[in-house]
């Protein structure tokens, strides 16, 4: 069987340890109520088969790679159309499943593991949960509590709706070709919250003009969100730096926000 090239462009890294798939495979919750399981990049297949395994799930891959997509036919030609060759970025995800809530799982491309992340979150109602690897930095980022250094835009909008935790980090000898960095698997379990009290469109853009300016404090980095008036009434908040804020005192200050603005 032909070998599959990783392509520096899509940001391939294939994992080759089979404990390390088998690992995050299991990383998913024993929850009976959602078997739908996406995987995006499976690349070579390694973590393909760590899921397949586990009989219970219902699984589907989405691959860009066409030669990735030829070389899993090849090997699995037992799932036949639940191989999807195309963009996770661009797909309306409501037809992958036919509308069904599913868990998202994979060793995520690095150039674009932030974007699922957002991703992710607007797609919330849809994705319960999500288990997988990404740069290690990016899953730091992602996972990150008020008061660290690595907390920021992402860290806030995924606390809104999930529970966040950290796995494990695998070296960079478990890869070919070896990334240049560690990678990291977080596993993101969705909370309690349906909705914010505000848009999600409003809550994005004030945390991101926050941290845009993130060594300024709020009443700085969030002027054009403010009168005179609310600069007087949120005096204290708007002492603080954006990451002294928690995600629930971003969710307070931003319904107070877009109710001045109504």
């Amino acid at each position: 069987m032909k070998k599959v090239r990783a392509k520096k462009h899509l940001g391939q890294h294939f994992l080759t340890q089979t404990e390390i798939a088998n690992d995050i495979a299991h990383g998913i919750s024993d929850k009976e109520s959602v078997k739908n399981v996406l995987e995006i990049g499976p690349g070579t297949g390694i973590l393909t088969r760590a899921l397949m395994a586990r009989e219970r799930f219902n699984l589907k891959l989405i691959e860009i790679d066409s030669e990735s997509v030829q070389h899993l036919h090849e090997r699995h030609p037992e799932l036949g159309s639940s191989i999807i060759e195309g963009d996770f970025l661009k797909m309306d995800l409501t037809t992958i499943f036919e509308g069904n809530a599913f868990i998202l799982c994979g060793n995520f491309p690095y150039n674009i593991s932030s974007q699922i992340l957002f991703r992710i979150v607007e797609n919330k109602d849809l994705i319960p949960e999500m288990v997988g690897m990404f740069q290690k930095e990016v899953a730091e980022r992602a996972i990150a509590k008020h008061g660290s250094k690595t907390y920021g835009i992402l860290s806030v909008l995924i606390r809104a709706y999930y529970d966040s935790g950290y796995l494990f980090t695998v070296d960079e000898g478990a890869f070919e070709p070896p990334p240049k960095v560690k990678s990291g698997v977080i596993r993101l379990v969705r909370n309690e919250r349906k909705e914010l009290p505000i848009p999600y469109s409003f809550f994005k853009s004030m945390v991101k003009a926050a941290f845009n300016q993130r060594r300024k404090t709020l009443r700085n980095s969030l002027s054009a969100f403010l009168d005179e008036n609310l600069k007087s009434e949120l005096s204290e908040t708007l002492k603080l730096r954006p990451e002294q804020m928690s995600c629930e005192s971003f969710v307070e200050l931003a319904t107070r926000l877009q109710k001045d603005k109504g």
